[in-house]
């Protein structure tokens, strides 16, 4: 997995790299298993309180692997059927297959998840960088929602994450003709969350203080957050009570209270 994916933790954040660099970190099958390899791992592990998702080398992500294209215009399909030119019906992941979830696992992860993108993130990429919770991007990065370039649709959870961040006929602009488009434009479409110089950096920084927050209250959130989008009024609001009550007196709620009292940074049990 390490070809792939380089992962280290300290002081609570995750730093994820996606490390195929002579590929522009393009999606091969080693890829897709090492994405959903880290994701599980990093969602059972209770010390881990944000996460840092990034690209090493000249982009953060090229998209699905140039061998697969040759493979579907030949009409091979591997007999597995968990590969990703397999049969994309079958359900491995719950409500996903194996490649949506390379981008909705880091939903699943329940700790906040900011993907620093450079580069290009284009096709699969692009839908990797949508399944976190944010997208810092550096200046002059460029995206394509590409499958149609291929005679392809979007299919790795791209329609469903597009959704709920750009306006229904911008998604349909940019599926219907794969144009490529810019950091600028990422921002005000409403993919991008930061467009900043060093998006690594500064992802680093904001991870380091969300990991300073109290853990109950920052997976708390995360869990209304990804219902939201779905939930009506009245599902959202008993959401918020819910999970207030869990947190009000417990020992994450007490130290955050403590800390500010005494003016100190808080200690946070695992």
């Amino acid at each position: 997995m390490e070809e792939r994916i380089r992962t280290t933790i300290t002081d609570g954040v995750a730093d994820v790299r996606l490390v195929r660099t002579d590929k522009m970190n393009a999606l091969d099958d080693a890829m897709f298993m090492a994405l959903l390899e880290t994701g599980e791992r990093l969602k059972s592990d209770k010390s881990v309180r944000a996460v840092v998702l990034s690209g090493e080398g000249r982009a953060f992500c090229a998209g699905l692997d140039m061998s697969n294209f040759g493979r579907m215009a030949s009409g091979e399909r591997n007999a597995n059927k968990s590969e990703v030119t397999g049969r994309l019906e079958q359900r491995t992941h719950g409500v996903a297959n194996r490649a949506q979830y390379a981008a909705l696992v880091w939903r699943d992860v329940p700790v906040p998840v900011i993907a620093a993108v450079h580069g290009v993130a284009f096709g699969g990429g692009f839908q990797v960088a949508l399944g976190a919770d944010m997208r810092f991007v550096a200046p002059g990065t460029r995206f394509s929602v590409m499958e149609i370039k291929w005679g392809l649709v979007p299919d790795m959870a791209g329609m469903y994450l597009m959704r709920g961040l750009a306006r229904e006929d911008v998604i349909r602009d940019l599926t219907y003709t794969g144009r490529i488009f810019e950091a600028d434009d990422a921002l005000a479409y409403g993919f991008a969350t930061r467009v900043c110089n060093d998006p690594y950096a500064e992802a680093l920084a904001t991870a380091r203080e969300i990991a300073d927050k109290s853990p109950s209250a920052i997976r708390a959130a995360k869990r209304i957050l990804n219902n939201a989008p779905d939930g009506d009024a009245a599902s959202i609001l008993l959401a918020e009570s819910v999970e207030q009550d869990k947190l009000i007196g417990g020992a994450h709620q007490k130290e955050a209270i403590m800390a500010n009292l005494e003016k100190r940074r808080p200690a946070f049990a695992d």
